[in-house]
């Protein structure tokens, strides 16, 4: 320890006696430490980090596995499971008798809880109405999780009962941000889609979420979803006694001492009763239906699949950058070791061992390293702010992730800083101890530094050096081009509607109690409205909005098809003059009128009714009621609804009508053997063609797209302007308190912030991989201008005899610079090659771009020229000035 502790003050020493060594070694060194420790927070965060709950290892969440789907009629999920295997059908959703039935019959669990959502809920009585998202769980869900509150109480059994009065807890930052940490907020009652509801208690900080990635506002019980929400569950009423309802995540609770398979094959056996010999059997023996356990770090997915290639990708480019930032060092360090020779001969000629004087150069390495390191650990916490604030800009929501430093970020970051030592430290070492003791010694052997016969072999590792920071450069860049290429490309694509001057905002009125003709009536007059505010050139609302990530799909059956033989739309239900506002141009046939809207609303309230009548009658048969029947009695003939009028696009004309004009033909309903309707399905009559428009987002293709006429539900507004539409934002939001100052307004933004924020991944990726780009191509243009400067001067009197023997200043600037360019342009080869291979990764990633991308690599390989060129130029001048007689004057 005492000679370790000599080792560092001595090397303390030197370093101090070269400031600017020693302020370019550890701000190298920090680049790539605190990039690699950032993105690695980031990976702990989002990939590695416990769920927060008691005991986590002993807690499974339930997945089913089938050879078919089950017959269900309603299924919902909301992101937290990863999908089955490939070939196989499952999921990880549940009836809520299937759940009662679990907890009461399996004993091998010590609890079992459900949960889902979140889903977006009316808040009021605290300020003005917002849109909250609250979490449905079961009453036991606390006490299973061993979730605690710091105020109040947390749901139990009781509040999950059918008849139990409402009540919500709170999540910690919830209360934080929208009840100003006030204690009195436990026991105030509140309202949630107009229901009163009490708040008792406030979860611990520590539980953020339970699927990785998801935040909610608050908890609520299973049980309330019928009174929260008696308009959107109009025609499922019997969801909380619907076995063919599947909507619940479960998790269960190992009891001590009973293995994950037991619990399974326990499992398994109740889902299989209940699935082969219920009251209406849902699958068949050959369908095989069973249980797989898996602990809940690895079985609920949530937001991390949107992250996790994000991430890895990031992992890659800063990986490569700390190999830069290790080559550069290292090559510096073996100029400053060559410069040493004669003190590494005078300690080998006293005595000094070769261990000895590896160890004391390892010691400096090392303390650059740990320098280099502790200031990279503050540069990675600026970097995860800046990240964090990249990944959530233009979003609605909070980071769902905790990025907080934990043993494991703290054991990366010192394993890092001495790996990163020892990897740049080694090759100085080595080299410094190979010294020819008797040169060395002499006072004029050389008039540089470096002037042993082993010069030759550290030379060859010095543009070993340079290569490969070349190339990793080269690697980094090649896929930050990728990345803003495609960017661009996305920014470039042709949504197929007027983006400009258009203000967005979303109103569900469904929500605090509206019925579908209620929620229409108000959509058209406060379209009216909105179309009288100054500045609005037009309004229409439509049941989402263009480019906005959301979609509705359906199946349906086109005339004349044989039977069962289905075809695949997108749906979506517009508001009068959806077209002329959004300058989508009508190519044949004609828009909707009044009497469209009218006719589409009958045909959806006798619709509603009759698979109303249906469910019920297939529960009540479920449940063995005498005389139940699985369909509602026939309507009387002459009542059939009429069609529902739609317009449909040019790729739905092109692809199901390719001989001719879809206007005027009927398109059926889906059909299928295993699929009875609750009603007579009138399927549409097409009414006319619009252009193209991209639906869900810029990436997807264009699919065969059915427009109908909205008949209630919630709505996204579309609002034409002739200024600045975000100045009509507070007009926007007076016009809607004056209808009903308990609809509040979410997502309120402009066309293009929506494109923008759809985009946001993507341009994220872009400027992170830009800037590492651009670091990783600084730092290969600092170790290229590092090696030139110390070749000119260790080749200064072979400079000067060139130059008295009447070499210009021409030949010599040409013989530096092309060094540095055969360099860079050996590096640059390998680099390519490498990339070539390596960006193939990223076409999951790109968009309008090959992997291998001639333009893009094509523009990479100048850039690297010019820099490269700029590089070698300044240590060339340098060269040209040296003078003969001082160069020989040492001779």
């Amino acid at each position: 320890m005492q000679t370790l502790l000599q080792d560092f003050r001595y090397g303390l020493r030197l370093l101090a006696r070269s400031p600017a060594f020693t302020a370019v070694a550890v701000l190298t060194l920090a680049l790539g430490i605190g990039a690699n420790t950032s993105i690695f927070s980031l990976i702990d965060a989002v990939m590695l980090r416990s769920i927060p709950v008691k005991d986590p290892h002993s807690l499974v969440v339930f997945s089913w596995l089938a050879n078919k789907d089950p017959q269900y009629h309603s299924f919902s999920n909301y992101g937290d499971c990863s999908r089955a295997p490939k070939g196989a059908h499952g999921g990880c959703g549940f009836s809520v008798p299937l759940f009662q039935a679990m907890r009461a019959q399996a004993n091998v669990f010590s609890g079992i809880a459900a949960f889902a959502g979140p889903m977006e809920l009316d808040l009021s009585g605290n300020g003005p109405a917002s849109i909250a998202r609250g979490e449905m769980v079961s009453g036991d869900f606390f006490s299973t999780l061993g979730v605690t509150t710091i105020l109040g109480r947390p749901l139990g059994p009781a509040d999950d009962l059918p008849n139990a009065p409402p009540a919500i807890v709170l999540s910690y930052n919830y209360w934080r941000s929208a009840f100003a940490g006030e204690r009195s907020a436990a026991g105030r009652t509140v309202r949630i889609n107009n229901v009163p509801v009490e708040i008792v208690g406030v979860a611990s900080p520590q539980f953020t979420n339970l699927a990785p990635g998801k935040t909610q506002d608050f908890f609520l019980p299973v049980s309330a979803v019928t009174q929260i929400w008696p308009q959107y569950w109009s025609n499922r009423r019997q969801i909380l006694n619907d076995p063919y309802s599947v909507w619940l995540v479960m998790v269960g609770r190992l009891k001590p001492g009973v293995p994950i398979g037991q619990a399974q094959a326990a499992a398994s056996l109740i889902f299989r009763d209940e699935m082969l010999h219920g009251a209406k059997p849902l699958s068949k023996a050959a369908d095989n239906p069973r249980i797989t356990l898996v602990p809940v770090q690895d079985g609920l997915s949530g937001e991390r699949g949107s992250m996790s290639s994000l991430l890895y990708v990031m992992m890659i480019a800063v990986g490569a950058i700390l190999l830069i930032a290790c080559a550069n060092v290292a090559g510096l360090m073996l100029a400053r070791s060559a410069a040493r020779q004669k003190e590494m001969a005078v300690r080998l000629a006293l005595g000094a061992g070769r261990g000895r004087v590896i160890r004391q150069l390892l010691t400096e390495s090392l303390t650059l390293s740990v320098a280099g390191g502790a200031l990279g650990i503050l540069l990675a916490i600026w970097g995860v702010r800046v990240i964090t604030a990249l990944v959530t800009s233009g979003s609605d929501h909070p980071f769902g992730f905790v990025v907080a430093p934990d043993w494991r970020v703290l054991a990366f970051t010192i394993g890092i800083t001495f790996a990163t030592g020892i990897l740049f430290g080694l090759a100085p070492a080595f080299r410094g101890t190979r010294v020819d003791l008797t040169p060395a010694l002499k006072e004029t052997a050389s008039s540089v530094p470096g002037g042993s016969r082993h010069g030759g072999r550290w030379f060859r590792l010095g543009d070993a050096l340079v290569v490969a920071q070349v190339a990793l450069s080269i690697l980094v860049l090649a896929g930050a081009g990728l990345l803003v290429r495609t960017l661009r490309n996305l920014h470039d694509v042709n949504p197929g509607f007027d983006t400009e001057n258009v203000l967005l905002f979303g109103v569900n009125p469904q929500l605090i109690g509206y019925k579908d003709p209620q929620s229409a009536q108000l959509f058209q007059n406060l379209r009216e409205r909105f179309a009288a505010l100054p500045g609005v050139i037009s309004a229409r609302y439509s049941s989402d909005a263009l480019v906005a990530g959301g979609l509705w799909s359906t199946d349906v059956h086109l005339d004349g098809a044989p039977k069962n033989q289905n075809v695949t739309a997108n749906v979506m239900a517009v508001g009068s003059q959806f077209f002329s506002t959004l300058r989508i141009p009508m190519m044949a046939g004609r828009g909707f009128t009044s009497s469209d809207f009218v006719s589409a609303a009958a045909t959806d309230a006798a619709e509603q009714t009759a698979q109303q009548a249906w469910e019920q009658a297939a529960l009540a048969a479920a449940n063995g009621t005498a005389g139940a029947s699985s369909s509602p009695k026939p309507q009387p003939a002459g009542t059939q609804p009429a069609p529902i009028p739609i317009v449909v696009n040019q790729t739905f004309a092109r692809k199901y009508f390719p001989k001719g004009t879809p206007v005027g033909k009927h398109v059926g309903a889906y059909q299928s053997d295993d699929y009875t309707p609750g009603v007579q399905d009138p399927g549409y009559m097409v009414i006319g063609i619009c252009g193209d428009a991209k639906y869900q987002d810029l990436r997807s293709k264009i699919e065969p797209t059915m427009y109908q006429p909205f008949t209630g539900g919630g709505a996204h507004f579309e609002l034409r302007t002739a200024t600045d539409p975000t100045a009509l934002i507070s007009a926007v939001r007076k016009v809607v308190a004056q209808a009903d100052d308990n609809l509040p307004l979410f997502e309120v933004r402009t066309q293009t912030q929506q494109i923008d924020q759809l985009l946001s991944s993507e341009r994220m990726m872009a400027q992170i991989s830009s800037f590492f780009a651009l670091l990783a191509l600084a730092l290969a243009c600092i170790g290229l201008y590092g090696l030139l400067s110390y070749e000119v001067a260790r080749r200064t009197r072979e400079i000067g005899i060139r130059m008295a023997l009447g070499a210009q200043q021409a030949d010599v600037l040409k013989l530096v610079v092309a060094q540095g360019i055969l360099l860079a342009i050996v590096g640059a080869v390998v680099g390519l090659a490498a990339a070539s291979t390596l960006t193939r990764f990223l076409s999951s990633l790109l968009f309008g771009v090959k992997p291998i991308d001639p333009a893009t690599f094509l523009a990479i390989a100048v850039l690297l020229a010019l820099v490269a060129l700029a590089a070698s130029y300044i240590p060339a001048r340098r060269a040209t000035r040296v003078d003969p007689v001082n160069a020989l004057r040492c001779e």
